[in-house]
């Protein structure tokens, strides 16, 4: 059963609730008159509606007391545990009350520091790949009210979206999954783990029914620690004040019972599309670069490509240009190091070991980027010596004959169709009219070639390949000797 707080039907207090300021200039500014009979009475308003936002987002919990003034504030939250956003509208601004028109909105939380900033989409990989399964923000939809359609996108980690009606009451409660400790180099203590912001942005539909025209943003300055860790730094930072003489402690900001999100900028990326997925904030580079088309470029290190020489890396030159260094980047799918690498040359890339690689680009990029400098291809996982049989002559005797030459046979899915592509290649036959391929066992007798025997070959194996014509039907039998 949901307690709802006993509050008012419009949430949103008075400028002289919200800006406190004295009674006598409140008054005096309200009977400001114009001084040109042409001017129009309604252009007329006070300061402080002037600054009243259209809209306000609160999180129910208390701001921390260690705060020094003309900071902001920060609050301190326990991972996993729902915590109540209200998502509030002044009725008195806009016309919300009369189109009573749905609102979309994107909650996400964000780096506060601006170094995790530029590394945001490895810093997320590595924790989707250390903790696969889960995510980093999402919603508690049974205590949520006034919350319509939803949406969890399930490759964005820390973003969440939802609409609501700005006209009536709306609370969405979330959960942060990950603590500020996971994305610090030794992951331990509590006190020193990396600041996080919550930030919503607001949106509201254009004639065509899309939520794109950007309406308001706010966001606010977190913490995150483990079950129960939050309550006791708030009581640590608590008593740490009172402890204080009282001219120290007025350097502090009081505690606030919520903490109510301060309006920023836009999401970047979000401000232009809300529903695609953000890319890692950061620059440009400053060079040009020539990008591969879509039909041949790779997004992930599984993608197939259409020809053998696209598997083969291209090794990086030490004498390769800061520019030829970046196009090698983005050959290779590091774009989103091109920034961070803006000044490297081919030679000061290659000079970086193996950890500095993965203190730079995360586990996952580092050790890739690591074995693409060194070229490192992968090993196949059975290579087969072939070598075609020498067509019989009367006038050569086999001590004449020049010595046997063989070629590699490389094969990746360890299956009897692929060995006959293989030997079809090899010896310049056509694959469909490959009727059989054996092997001579003891004795002499030909074992027919199956999956099961190529998975038992062993590694680096010689066969001379005898290739016999046959006539009904039409083909050929590939003898392996």
């Amino acid at each position: 059963m949901l307690f709802w707080h006993s509050q008012p039907e419009h949430y949103w207090p008075g400028p002289g609730e919200m800006y406190p300021c004295s009674g006598g200039n409140l008054l005096r500014e309200s009977l400001a008159l114009p001084f040109l009979k042409q001017e129009e009475q309604n252009n007329i308003s006070t300061s402080a509606e002037l600054h009243c936002p259209a809209f306000q987002y609160v999180l129910c919990t208390p701001t921390s007391p260690a705060i020094k003034q003309h900071e902001e504030t920060l609050t301190y939250l326990n991972q996993g545990q729902s915590y109540e956003i209200r998502m509030l509208c002044n009725p008195k601004l806009g016309d919300f009350s009369e189109c009573r028109k749905l609102l979309k909105s994107v909650a996400r939380v964000v780096f506060h520091d601006r170094r995790l900033q530029y590394t945001e989409h490895q810093q997320l990989e590595g924790w989707r790949w250390n903790r696969p399964g889960d995510r980093i923000l999402d919603i508690d939809i049974p205590l949520s009210v006034g919350v319509l359609e939803p949406h969890i996108h399930p490759t964005l980690l820390n973003t969440v979206e939802f609409l609501w009606d700005p006209t009536k009451r709306t609370s969405v409660f979330m959960q942060v999954h990950c603590i500020s400790t996971e994305f610090t180099l030794r992951k331990n203590g509590g006190e020193k783990g990396v600041p996080f912001r919550i930030q919503i942005d607001t949106y509201k539909a254009n004639e065509k029914g899309e939520h794109v025209d950007h309406l308001h943003s706010a966001s606010c300055l977190v913490k995150v620690f483990k079950p129960k860790g939050a309550d006791r730094k708030q009581k640590t930072d608590r008593e740490k004040i009172e402890k204080q003489a009282p001219q120290e402690r007025e350097k502090y900001q009081p505690s606030y019972e919520s903490t109510v999100l301060a309006e920023c900028g836009p999401w970047p990326e979000a401000s232009s599309s809300p529903s695609s997925p953000p890319a890692t904030p950061g620059l440009p580079s400053p060079h040009a670069f020539k990008l591969l088309p879509p039909e041949r470029g790779c997004s992930s290190p599984s993608c197939p490509s259409d020809s053998p020489a696209e598997n083969t890396a291209e090794a990086l030159s030490p004498c390769a240009s800061i520019l030829e260094t970046q196009q090698w980047l983005h050959k290779n799918r590091f774009s989103s190091y091109c920034r961070m690498l803006a000044n490297f040359t081919g030679a000061d890339l290659l000079k970086l070991s193996r950890s500095d690689l993965i203190q730079i680009c995360g586990a996952a990029d580092g050790i890739r980027l690591s074995n693409a400098l060194k070229a490192r291809c992968v090993r196949p996982r059975l290579t087969l010596y072939v070598s075609r049989e020498p067509q019989a002559n009367g006038r050569d005797t086999p001590e004449d004959s020049p010595p046997a030459t063989y070629q590699e046979v490389y094969l990746e899915e360890l299956t009897a169709a692929e060995l006959t592509n293989k030997l079809a290649e090899l010896l310049s036959l056509p694959a469909n009219q490959i009727l059989q391929v054996s092997k001579r066992g003891p004795t002499g007798i030909h074992i027919l070639i199956s999956d099961l025997m190529v998975r038992n070959l062993p590694d680096e194996s010689c066969f001379v390949a005898a290739v016999t014509k046959v006539q009904a039907p039409e083909g050929y039998h590939i003898i392996l000797r």
